[in-house]
């Protein structure tokens, strides 16, 4: 079954080639390009998306007021957010809205599509600048409450490549392990961590100095 992708982009280049980009993928269907997000709600009944490649600076509603309003009605609908620069505060604010994933727009085809992959198997695929930046937020913000949980090394281990924006194939060569034993412990660490997703695991570590 085909993982079907919607695009937000006020670039109507890039809006057009990403669709093709993403029809060309045995797997994967565009099933629509919108240059705002004007008509959100609409626009999720008549597409019914899997994946949300969603731009950061779009004119009248933000792509992170996007993230916000598609969450309060959409939680499972994976969004994978894309910008021109590394800005840290719009990146942060992302991750608070409820992205799972920070690209770029300067990433490779191949990235992206590897991203979504990832992201539809519970993944946060980021580019390495940008986890990078993420990581150093949010240890600007210190934590009052340190929770404690019981990881072994192996679980520590992975979830520090988490952090670090390794996606689970990457994790997995580091490792010398493989891709469904990735995923398997980080199914684990999820439940340990009591999160449902990459990005909340990825705060909850660095938040609570697990890694």
């Amino acid at each position: 079954m085909s993982i079907k992708v919607i695009i937000y982009d006020d670039n109507k280049d890039r809006r057009e080639s990403l669709k093709i980009l993403i029809n060309m993928q045995k797997d994967m269907a565009c099933t629509g390009i919108f240059k705002d997000c004007t008509n959100l709600m609409d626009d999720m009944l008549s597409t019914k998306p899997d994946v949300i490649l969603m731009d950061i600076n779009m004119p009248q509603i933000s792509g992170i007021e996007g993230v916000k309003m598609i969450r309060k009605v959409y939680p499972d609908i994976k969004i994978i957010m894309q910008t021109v620069f590394d800005d840290t505060d719009k990146i942060f604010a992302s991750i608070e809205a409820g992205a799972d994933g920070y690209f770029l727009k300067t990433s490779p085809n191949s990235k992206i599509l590897e991203g979504i992959h990832e992201v539809m198997e519970g993944g946060a695929p980021m580019t390495a600048t940008v986890a990078k930046q993420v990581l150093n937020k949010f240890k600007e913000k210190p934590s009052n409450n340190i929770e404690v949980f019981e990881l072994n090394e192996q679980e520590r281990t992975i979830l520090s490549h988490l952090v670090d924006g390794l996606s689970y194939k990457m994790i997995a060569d580091a490792m010398n392990i493989t891709y469904t034993t990735v995923n398997m412990y980080i199914k684990r660490i999820y439940k340990k961590l009591q999160v449902h997703s990459a990005t909340e695991a990825i705060s909850k570590a660095v938040k609570n100095k697990v890694v």
